[in-house]
């Protein structure tokens, strides 16, 4: 008994240094999507170009990292895990040489296609790892472990990145992405196992594909992949794109005090996922913790947008407009509860066959993302329409909207 228990505490311990070394590769993906964000105006100047028209340009990352979550989902249950990530990390280092190296918008777009492209899989490794090797209740933990550390990259990607940006310009960012890329290749080859795919599917590649969008349309799946539209896109479209705005021009904060309330919601986006999966893990009632934190984000994202000057938040407590340390509140609040975003990729897995694990957390992941990206359009309209207290209305009943698709369709599943 005590060698069968000695074997099992080694498994554990592999396990664990396995999925940290390829939560890193996550880390990473977070790091280089946002580089540009601290480094436009910089790079804008070396091309020649405006910065309105570089930060179009940023988007080719996102739309290819969206679509190369089914091939990429489709190969993970090919070919496993190791291999996908040892190949996605050197596409990494590669498509981050070729942005340092870039001379105009032209190869700059080539190096964003690339990192997209090569990224794309940064989740879905770690991911598919947990969902094949833990049981469903332990997966809804390290998946939120996983998402933590992946949201580091934001914190990597704020001051210590300008620090270094504005002593070393912008390539600097890239040639560190570099070089942390070959660390994290490294550290998977050493501690990933090399493992063949459990259930390995011989099909043709194009048939994996179309697998990964019949799962993510179907019945089982449909209430989960309407939320995912609406769930990640909610925070990160906050954080990466209209919460700054917000304080600056409706709360009038200078840019390093919009950017100190931007890092507290960046803390919460990190603590949350581990304190939803502890939760998760206590309570047992995955569904309605599910449904409980997305509205209740809802709800926030609606009182925020309420609390602009003349709206009715700020009428009710008899104030021009709600004081700045009233967003920093709610900031933290939805950074916490849509942190139960990780919920639904251990839902998935008790919904579909092991055998497809792969692909069906690919369907999720891309559906994570073209939400993301769509919500990003969507709401640069709004803005330009109504304003910036129309955009957190919109993005408040989209995620309510997404809350009820996820009620009527996950009902028989509860």
């Amino acid at each position: 008994m005590t060698t069968a228990a000695n074997d099992a505490g080694i498994a554990t311990r592999a396990l664990i240094f396995a999925l940290l070394a390829l939560a890193c590769g996550h880390m990473l993906s977070t790091l280089l999507r946002t580089i540009p964000a601290v480094s436009l105006d910089l790079m804008a100047a070396d091309f020649h170009m405006e910065p309105q028209a570089l930060a179009s340009l940023t988007s080719i990352y996102h739309f290819a990292f969206a679509a190369a979550q089914i091939p990429v989902g489709a190969a993970m249950d090919r070919f496993g895990v190791r291999p996908v990530s040892l190949s996605l990390l050197a596409g990494t280092v590669f498509g981050a040489v070729a942005s340092g190296f870039a001379t105009g918008p032209e190869s700059f777009a080539v190096g964003q296609l690339l990192l997209g492209i090569a990224t794309s899989g940064m989740l879905m490794c770690p991911m598919t790892l947990a969902a094949k090797q833990l049981s469903a209740a332990r997966f809804g933990l390290w998946s939120g472990a996983i998402l933590s550390i992946g949201n580091i990259g934001m914190l990597l990607s704020s001051s210590p990145l300008a620090f270094v940006i504005d002593h070393y310009g912008w390539r600097a960012g890239f040639w560190i992405s570099a070089f942390g890329g070959i660390l994290v290749a490294l550290a998977v080859f050493a501690l990933v196992p090399n493992q063949p795919a459990e259930h390995k599917d011989d099909s043709s590649p194009l048939a994996q594909m179309i697998e990964v969008v019949r799962l993510g349309l179907s019945r089982p799946l449909r209430g989960l992949i309407a939320l995912a539209l609406v769930s990640l896109a909610s925070s990160l479209v906050l954080r990466g794109l209209w919460g700054g705005p917000w304080l600056m021009q409706i709360k009038g904060l200078t840019r390093v005090e919009a950017g100190n309330q931007l890092g507290a919601f960046t803390l919460a986006m990190i603590a949350g996922p581990l304190c939803i999966g502890m939760v998760d893990r206590r309570l047992g009632r995955r569904r309605e913790l599910v449904v409980g934190t997305h509205a209740f984000a809802a709800l926030l994202l609606a009182l925020m947008a309420l609390g602009a000057p003349h709206l009715a938040v700020a009428w009710l407590f008899g104030v021009t407009v709600m004081p700045p340390y009233y967003d920093l509140a709610l900031f933290v609040l939805i950074g916490l509860s849509t942190s139960a975003q990780p919920l639904l990729f251990g839902m998935s897995r008790q919904l579909v066959d092991a055998q497809v694990a792969g692909k069906a957390l690919a369907a999720l992941n891309l559906a994570f993302f073209l939400g993301t990206a769509l919500m990003q359009s969507l709401t640069g309209a709004v803005a330009a329409l109504a304003g910036l207290p129309a955009v957190l209305l919109f993005m408040a009943a989209a995620l309510a909207l997404g809350v009820l698709i996820f009620l009527t369709y996950t009902r028989a599943n509860s």
